[in-house]
């Protein structure tokens, strides 16, 4: 629900941003003092300039007049200086607090489970973190600065008017009340629009990350939908600048209609004046009514502005809403407080009576019961849909058991920090992923501190070396999005050099070698024997041709343990590895050379 569909959470949304503020304490404290310094200095000149009509110019004092004259320039000096002084003070805290916002809504998000990320739009958390943030930066950088510098020099100006005429004031203010009703009026307006734009924002985000990637431009154009995504396209962006003029012009009109009621207020107050001689009330002097009038034009100004700012907060509530909603997200895999240590690692996974449902209602699995000893090799084979790769993510708790315990070594993984986990479990998915950035790089980013020699050799394990060094860069090549500038296969010995550079003592293998060729996977399943020596190694797999030497085979039918056993006994039962082999039978007689 957003701010503007629940007013009640305004104020906690206020509350929210000010305490954004809170770490930057003094510097705002200076801005403030500067802020009142160039207001109270500011309103100087009004008061000079009347002693000038008033004294220096009808008794011809030349030297109370060049006095007079350096100061309204000394005014016009310091204001500048302090003007210049707050605006680089508010603007670096404003960023720090922008920062700071980026910084945590990152953290929150490397913080969420897999799950979230399934079921959200890549380009949503970008268009978040991007344009949300990116679109508070005029109101953190510089409304707190524009509030006190406004509210200062109004109180000033007000003081100074009643200073100077009483009466006249109260001309002057009268209509104040009506223009705050209509600039809230306004700012609820753009709040409401602001909302509806950045939606529309993400959606764009959304549409340009899925189908301008590499993936989205093979997937365009093989399907021949290039135009049609193009005209898609087209009609998002002409809602966002619709949507774009309308926050612009709403309550414009009425703002506008306000600022020709101020500035006619000159014109109001000299008719009050010549009014008031005509009906036989004594006129103030003519110094006073100029200076009156310049005070008067100078509360326009901050008026003015303190009504834009008020309009552009209500409006920059909806941005932040949309933050504050990420912030607020449950993490629903959560680091523990009191982490246990698990030095040395002997590498016994063990899931028991373990059940796991992604929406609360369908097991996916169902009364897993799973020993893989230290150093053992267990493969996992299925259908699709059995829940293999599912149970390989509950390992390195990329998901929670609904129920049931997953343990290493007998500490449940709940129990572990994340660094322990991601040194303890390395993962090989089907899917690989590579960052746009180099082989080397790439390698890196499983061990920063690699030597070029450790990723020689982890390359060489994993049957990918030769390649890289025949490339025209060699470890320095840049792989491209996504990795598009090599192969699946390619790809996938890329990733299993990254795992194999991180040394861990458990491994899961999710369909590791599914996109290699017969002859390359032989090879690259060499290189993963030689790994998973004294390592404890879960080999999901579809392909039975990787696995008929697993020291266990475990076969899963609709999220639960149908048969185990090896290769041979499982041969022997005629069950359902048996019909998987069946099928599977073209490639174990290639992967056997037969």
């Amino acid at each position: 629900m957003s701010l503007a569909e629940n007013p009640s959470q305004q104020p906690v949304a206020v509350r929210r941003i000010l305490r954004l503020f809170r770490p930057h304490r003094g510097r705002l404290a200076v801005v403030g003092l500067l802020v009142g310094l160039s207001s109270l200095v500011s309103v100087a000149s009004p008061f000079l300039l009347r002693e000038v009509l008033d004294v220096a110019i009808p008794q011809q004092r030349t030297g109370l007049l060049t006095l007079l004259v350096l100061g309204m320039l000394g005014v016009a000096v310091a204001t500048s200086v302090f003007n210049v002084l707050q605006t680089y003070l508010s603007t670096s805290v404003g960023q720090r607090v922008m920062h700071g916002l980026r910084a945590t809504v990152y953290a929150r998000l490397q913080r969420m489970s897999l799950a979230f990320f399934t079921r959200t739009r890549t380009g949503e958390v970008q268009s978040r973190i991007a344009n949300d943030i990116g679109g508070m930066q005029a109101t953190v950088t510089s409304t707190a600065t524009s509030l006190v510098s406004n509210v200062t020099t109004v109180v000033a100006t007000v003081i100074a008017m009643i200073a100077l005429d009483w009466r006249l004031t109260i001309v002057s203010l009268a209509l104040l009340p009506v223009f705050v009703w209509i600039s809230r009026r306004v700012g609820a307006e753009r709040k409401r629009i602001t909302a509806r734009r950045q939606k529309q924002l993400a959606t764009i985000s959304s549409s340009v990350q899925e189908s301008l990637s590499v993936s989205g431009i093979l997937l365009g154009r093989t399907m021949g939908r290039s135009q049609s995504l193009t005209r898609e396209f087209t009609e998002e962006s002409d809602r966002l600048a619709r949507l774009e003029i309308s926050s612009s012009m709403a309550g414009r009109w009425r703002m506008s209609t306000i600022q020709i009621v101020m500035a006619a207020m000159p014109a109001l107050i000299y008719w009050a004046a010549g009014a008031g001689a005509l009906l036989g009330i004594p006129m103030t002097s003519l110094g006073t009514l100029v200076a009156f009038v310049t005070l008067q034009q100078t509360l326009f100004r901050p008026t003015m502005s303190l009504l834009q700012t008020g309009v552009e907060l209500q409006s920059s509530l909806a941005l932040f809403q949309r933050i504050f909603e990420y912030l607020d997200l449950p993490v629903d895999i959560a680091e523990p407080a009191r982490p246990v240590a698990l030095d040395p690692v002997r590498g016994e996974v063990r899931l028991r009576d373990v059940r796991f449902s992604y929406d609360g209602e369908h097991d996916t699995l169902d009364g897993i019961d799973l020993t893989v000893p230290a150093g053992g090799n267990v493969a996992i084979v299925g259908e699709t849909g059995s829940g293999k790769t599912t149970l390989s993510y509950l390992v390195p708790r990329l998901y929670d058991a609904t129920t049931g315990r997953v343990t290493i070594d007998g500490v449940d993984v709940r129990d572990l920090s994340f660094e322990t986990l991601a040194r303890t479990v390395g993962v090989v998915s089907q899917e690989t992923y590579l960052l746009h950035a180099s082989v080397a790089d790439n390698l890196r980013f499983a061990k920063p501190d690699a030597t070029d020699e450790d990723l020689h050799e982890a390359a060489r394990a994993a049957r990918i070396h030769e390649h890289i060094t025949a490339l025209p860069d060699g470890y320095d090549t840049i792989v491209g999005e996504r990795g598009y500038r090599f192969s699946g296969g390619e790809k996938q010995r890329l990733a299993i050099a990254r795992t194999i550079l991180r040394d861990p003592p458990i491994l899961v293998l999710d369909e590791a070698t599914s996109a290699l060729d017969t002859q390359t996977e032989r090879a690259v399943q060499q290189a993963i024997n030689s790994l998973s020596a004294g390592r404890t190694t879960i080999t999901i797999a579809h392909r039975l041709s990787t696995v008929r030497d697993a020291g266990e085979i475990v076969v899963l039918v609709g999220g639960r343990v149908a048969e185990r056993g090896t290769h041979e006994e499982l041969l022997a039962e005629g069950g359902h590895y048996a019909t998987l082999l069946e099928r599977d039978r073209p490639a174990l007689a290639l992967a056997s050379g037969s």
